[in-house]
């Protein structure tokens, strides 16, 4: 886990430079790093209630940051490489302040021309507290994996994680930190493997729709089967509106048993928030 010790030491390195560095509003979330300045164009009260994307796409990494209560999010995204491809996807939701609840799925997965249906998942991100002067803002992720995947793809079992996400603003400059374990299940048994989870990620602004994100990202060997692996991803997004973000990129397998290249594309759309969703009045009649 010497990579992971790096990349922790890094970003804690990286968090303690904030005292020094431009700082931000603590209300500029990671939604801010793909909707520059749109807010602020928008009257005090317009702006308030305007919904703005919060992607975790397209990195490894999960942001730290959450939805505005109430709003439902979707993300959806493919793979293609050499004996891979997929049609990933997420849902989220911002149920009550703070806490947001997820469900995966990957509704298309090919690997090995084996093709079929692939794993699912349900889990909640919950922040404990939001970015100030040198603190980032810091969550718990929860994720349980279900076993949902046709036979000779997914992993055959039911499997728990555990992350703790860390996102900083330096000015212009976003990082997003994660640090957790996994605990995959054995096909036909109650036991589980371990593996540990290690991403650093880095967004920034190219003009008010274009930015480009860089990672690196990783696991610990889980057991004989499947040893550990690293990625290097290189992407760039575009902001068609506040609540609609496009991305597509690459990333590259250092090592472990994963394609060399895996080019990628996705969108995030916010779709409404449910909780000012109104009926339709009908007009009195005469």
């Amino acid at each position: 886990m010497r990579i992971a010790v790096r990349l922790v030491l890094g970003f804690v390195c990286l968090t303690a430079g904030a005292i020094q560095a431009p700082g931000q509003s603590t209300e500029q979330t990671a939604a801010s790093k793909k909707a520059q300045g749109e807010s602020q164009q928008q009257p005090p009260d317009a702006a308030q209630e305007e919904i703005t994307a919060v992607p975790n796409r397209p990195t490894f990494a999960s942001t730290a940051e959450m939805v505005q209560r109430g709003v439902f999010e979707v993300e959806y995204g493919f793979e293609a490489a050499d004996g891979h491809q997929n049609i990933n996807g997420l849902l989220k939701w911002g149920a009550v302040k703070n806490l947001e609840l997820w469900f995966l799925n990957n509704p298309i997965e090919r690997d090995a021309a084996v093709a079929g249906l692939g794993d699912s998942g349900a889990g909640l991100k919950y922040k404990l507290f939001t970015q100030a002067k040198a603190r980032p803002t810091f969550s718990v992720l929860y994720v349980a994996t279900l076993p949902t995947a046709t036979a000779g793809l997914g992993a055959g079992a039911s499997g728990h994680s555990l992350q703790l996400l860390f996102s900083k603003d330096f000015g212009k400059h976003h990082f997003d930190a994660n640090e957790g374990v996994q605990f995959v299940g054995r096909p036909g048994t109650s036991e589980f493997d371990r593996n540990y989870f290690t991403a650093l990620s880095y967004f920034h602004p190219l003009t008010e729709k274009w930015g480009y994100t860089a990672e690196i990202a990783g696991f610990s060997r889980t057991n004989g089967a499947t040893p550990a692996t690293m990625t290097l991803l290189g992407a760039g997004t575009y902001n068609v509106s506040s609540r609609l973000v496009l991305d597509g990129g690459a990333y590259f397998a250092v090592y472990g048993n994963l394609p060399r290249v895996t080019f990628f594309g996705g969108v995030t759309y916010s779709i409404a928030n449910l909780y000012h969703l109104h009926p339709a009045r009908r007009s009195p009649s005469h």
